[in-house]
């Protein structure tokens, strides 16, 4: 699997809905999972909020969160560098996980998406 890891800004908190701090902390493009030629978009956030112990953030309360960070970050990221991918993925994460990695202490969401040109259309994981 081929891995890209694209910069990205994370100096500045992102607006969402739910009004939580999410900070964009990196983009990566991989191959989709046994699809090979299909590019995945990640995009990975820093959430604080969403933490099992200590946040006040449910997943509830962060899914439309992620559908908006798809819509109004994702899509124009991947537009304004001339990227295209096959499914956008946006997680957000109380701490940085290494990607791949596993961490039973972090709370971790995730949420897959076909990017279209009227937005984002969810797709079940």
């Amino acid at each position: 699997m081929a891995l890209s890891v694209l910069s990205a800004s994370a100096a500045e908190p992102v607006s969402v809905p739910s009004g939580q701090p999410v900070t964009l902390a990196e983009v990566l493009l991989d191959e989709a999972p046994g699809k090979a030629g299909e590019t995945w978009a990640r995009f990975r956030f820093l959430a604080p909020e969403i933490a099992r112990e200590t946040g006040s953030v449910s997943y509830e309360a962060a899914a439309p969160d992620m559908d908006h960070l798809c819509e109004t970050l994702a899509v124009p990221y991947l537009a304004g560098r001339g990227l295209t991918a096959a499914r956008v993925v946006i997680s957000l994460s109380d701490r940085m996980v290494p990607f791949g990695a596993q961490d039973p202490a972090a709370t971790q969401f995730f949420e897959a998406y076909r990017p279209e040109a009227a937005g984002c259309m969810w797709e079940a994981f």
